[in-house]
């Protein structure tokens, strides 16, 4: 990270004002040039841009925030930029501090997503001692990955940008770290951010729907795709209940006065059965659908993360961040290398529980063909007992790994808040404008 160099002259965040004569002049200027206008809740409009406060998470006022975030090349033409020192103007009545630095001592947002300011002589508080000081300013991910606050200020940041999101808001993150005298930079404190959008994005009243300025949303999951997956779930828990009836029939005068226990069973037999065949129906359409489709994410290629090098390392941090070991997963629009490995894993199994089906099936048929016989040859070779022991425990395990996909697909819900749990109805996920996806374009 490249820091601006030692400054020629000096800006300060001190409490120096101008005189008031010249301040009101300056702010009617700023009014005839920028068209500012002002509303009674704090936020103002110029150029196109509107401030409307922010969030502090240190021991900084929202007024010194504020002034952090609008220090900038003076004369700069940028629109926040003048947005933020015009809302200085406005906010600090009897003068506001001066927020001008030289060019060189500012470096602008590029390559990253935030820019970097050096101030000489910065006050945190107002007998507080006077720092050299670096700040960054900009998207608020971006900052905060800088600044690497602690998990439960990262969710309480995140929140309040919500909020501030409902309104249209876009959060300018703000992070401050010291310049000692030999030029070395401190680990960068998280400070807040502030509140800009452009004019118009605004939602009226107490209208609090919200808004998409700040997220993209994706159509990721066909029609298709989505109806085998609920066909899918409706057919292993048919199967699942009609399979551990045949195992240990749990119920049947006590609840069907009146029915042989043998007809029911010969019902659960034969929805079991009709579910099964119905299941290898599926599981056929999607073997071919694999390689056929145009869908990007009902390919076969889906199935199996390791295609270069750095994808190990994304399983790595995302089998760390499911096992709480770290505060952030590397971001994907559909599945993470260890869902496609999961998902992989449970079509394999389906398979074997398709094929050992078949041949349990087959035992009082496998006289009367071929074909048959060779479906029942496997329960010669294991034993029957064996066969019926694998079937049912893959059923227990098919249900572990149902148990474990709805928790953590709220989980992942609740922590990236990207819709995934109504992807699989709605077909789309919504993510954070300008995020970066691992298997997708910048957004």
């Amino acid at each position: 990270m490249s820091t601006p160099d030692t400054p020629s002259s000096k800006a300060t965040l001190t409490a120096e004002t101008d005189p008031a004569g010249a301040q009101a002049a300056a702010a009617a200027t700023a009014t005839k040039d920028h068209g500012i206008e002002f509303f009674g809740d704090g936020s103002h409009k110029t150029r196109g841009i509107e401030v409307g406060g922010g969030f502090s998470c240190s021991d900084i006022s929202m007024r010194r925030l504020l002034l952090m975030a609008a220090v900038s090349p003076a004369g700069s033409t940028d629109p926040v930029d003048v947005a933020l020192k015009d809302s200085l103007r406005y906010r600090f009545k009897h003068g506001a501090p001066n927020a001008d630095i030289p060019a060189e001592n500012f470096d602008p947002a590029k390559e990253r997503r935030y820019s970097l300011a050096r101030i000489n002589d910065m006050k945190r508080t107002k007998m507080g001692e006077s720092k050299n000081t670096l700040i960054a300013r900009g998207d608020l991910e971006s900052v905060m990955n800088v600044a690497k606050p602690e998990r439960a200020l990262r969710t309480l940041l995140r929140k309040n940008a919500q909020m501030a999101g409902s309104r249209g808001y876009r959060c300018l993150g703000v992070a401050t770290a010291t310049v000692d005298e030999n030029g070395k930079v401190s680990p960068f404190q998280m400070e807040g951010f502030v509140n800009v959008r452009p004019v118009g994005t605004g939602l009226q009243g107490d209208d609090l729907t919200p808004t998409t300025e700040d997220w993209v949303r994706l159509s990721v999951w066909s029609g298709s795709l989505r109806f085998l997956h609920w066909l899918n779930v409706l057919l292993i828990v048919t199967l699942s209940v009609t399979g551990y009836y045949i195992m240990d029939p749990f119920f049947g005068d006590t609840f069907f006065r009146g029915i042989d226990i043998g007809y029911l069973m010969g019902i659960m037999r034969f929805i079991h059965f009709t579910a099964g065949f119905t299941w290898i129906a599926i599981g056929a359409v999607r073997v071919v659908i694999a390689f056929v489709s145009k869908d990007r994410y009902l390919r076969w290629e889906t199935f199996w993360p390791f295609k270069k090098k750095e994808d190990w390392t994304y399983l790595k941090e995302t089998l760390g961040f499911y096992l709480f070991l770290r505060k952030e997963s590397p971001l994907y629009v559909a599945h993470n290398p260890l869902q496609q490995l999961t998902y992989t894993s449970v079509y394999v199994m389906g398979a074997f529980q398709m094929g050992i089906g078949m041949a349990l099936y087959a035992l009082p048929h496998k006289n009367s063909s071929l074909f048959w016989a060779i479906m029942a040859a496997p329960n010669d070779w294991f034993g029957i007992p064996f066969m019926r022991l694998v079937h049912a425990m893959i059923m227990f395990l098919f249900w572990g790994f149902v148990i474990a996909h709805i928790y953590l697909a709220f989980r992942a819900d609740s922590l990236e808040r990207h819709g995934g749990i109504s992807a699989m109805i709605s077909g789309g996920v919504w993510m954070r404008r300008t995020s970066k996806p691992i298997d997708a374009p910048e957004l």
